[in-house]
């Protein structure tokens, strides 16, 4: 046991030793940036096309939190090829553009054709600053494959 406890010591004591040097080998100017502060209220859309299963969320504080609960609710419904396919976000009164290239938009949709044949189903997914804007949108990438589209289903932050 003496044994065991002397070799976590040491592990212990050699990570540590490994880490003040990595430090050490760092300047300010080469440390990495963080990551840019995500403001505003996210919200995501995610899709499995094969099955046309889908899964929405909206009010989350950080955009991951909106994409990881988003592909939650799809593959609860038993979606068996989810992807994020739409992430905005509500700007909560800010003015100032963080350079993330996620927009400012306050409403998501999503708009599903009918199934035509061997193809596959069309679908198209926008965001706007407006819930008839986004559904305008969505059902225009949609029809781009001339199928006939419904919104499926929206969010708003």
């Amino acid at each position: 046991m003496r044994l065991r406890s002397a070799i976590v010591a040491i592990g212990l004591l050699l990570a540590c030793t490994a880490r003040l040097g990595a430090a050490d080998l760092f300047t300010m100017e080469q440390a990495p940036a963080p990551p840019p502060e995500e403001h505003g209220i996210w919200a995501a859309i995610a899709y499995s096309a094969p099955d046309e299963k889908y899964g929405f969320f909206s009010g989350a504080d950080k955009r991951q939190e909106a994409m990881d609960i988003a592909l939650k609710h799809c593959e609860r419904d038993k979606g068996r090829s989810c992807v994020v396919v739409s992430i905005f976000r509500n700007h909560r009164h800010w003015d100032d553009d963080d350079k993330t290239g996620f927009p400012y938009n306050h409403c998501g949709a999503l708009a599903i054709g009918k199934e035509s044949g061997n193809r596959a189903t069309p679908w198209g997914v926008d965001s706007a600053s407006t819930r008839r804007e986004a559904e305008d949108l969505a059902l225009k990438a949609c029809e781009r494959s001339g199928s006939r589209c419904s919104v499926r289903e929206w969010v708003c932050t």
